[in-house]
């Protein structure tokens, strides 16, 4: 059983921001692990080759695959079919749902190799949080649109540090819809028992954190890892009531911007 948080409590180790969340959705890659720079190198691998082997008319649209701003433009938080579809169509591409599929299925491969070879961190900010999260009484869920969620949460060693757990497996055996709609976040929060209008969603993609504005949560949070010169603006431009740079940041002394 969850002890309640006490907004009032003076020691609680939370920034004042989430003093009145009673529960906390977190995206997985790029939030929770550094995965998301594992992903972006696996598209741009099969991205690249794709663009190579059918180049677009036009010659700008033949450019690279870049891992910072079409990876976060297009294909971050996405399913792999979104993803693949929303880049190629990005180039002008109009892609069969097969040729959409053996790109989603290339980068899969892509990722599980180097997922295996070298595994994953989880960012020690976000594990401070959780932490604080857990010490507060306030329950907490990872979400992800990846089937990989649960294993890269265990390779990391937090996965125990979550009450429940929305992978791409569940979504799609759910029938929910990809982001920018609310549906993962919604199916996270609600297996929390708490609504989303009491509660925060984490998040570093643009479509994420749309989805949580979409999903109606009291609080959404966006993560800046990229750190470039409009990151931040972004994320609050599709949805952020706030963006912080380590989720260090929301806990008692951090100073969220």
């Amino acid at each position: 059983m969850h002890r309640p948080l006490d907004p009032d409590r003076s020691d609680a180790p939370l920034a004042d921001i989430l003093r009145d969340v009673r529960a906390v959705v977190f995206d997985t890659d790029g939030v929770i692990t550094d995965s998301a720079k594992v992903h972006a190198a696996a598209w741009k691998v099969a991205f690249d080759d794709f663009l190579r082997a059918h180049p677009p008319d036009d010659p700008d649209r033949r450019r690279p695959f870049d891992v910072r701003d079409d990876y976060l433009r297009h294909v971050d938080g996405k399913s792999r079919l979104d993803g693949a579809a929303a880049f190629l169509a990005a180039r002008g591409i109009e892609a069969a749902p097969e040729t959409v599929r053996a790109v989603a299925q290339d980068k899969e491969r892509l990722f599980t190799e180097r997922l295996r070879e070298r595994g994953v961190d989880a960012y020690p900010g976000t594990v401070r949080l959780v932490k604080a999260l857990r010490a507060a009484g306030v329950p907490r869920a990872a979400a992800s649109a990846s089937r990989h969620a649960g294993e890269l949460l265990s390779r990391a060693g937090v996965l125990d540090l979550f009450d429940a757990l929305v992978d791409g497996g569940e979504a799609a055996r759910l029938g929910l819809a990809g982001k920018p709609e609310p549906d993962l976040f919604l199916e996270a929060v609600s297996r929390l028992g708490v609504s989303a209008d009491r509660a925060a969603v984490v998040e570093d993609a643009l479509a994420g954190v749309e989805a949580g504005r979409r999903g109606g949560f009291a609080l959404v949070v966006g993560v800046d890892r990229a750190v470039g010169a409009d990151t931040g603006a972004r994320l609050l431009r599709h949805g952020a009531d706030i963006v912080v740079r380590d989720l260090g940041e929301l806990c008692a002394g951090g100073e969220p911007k």
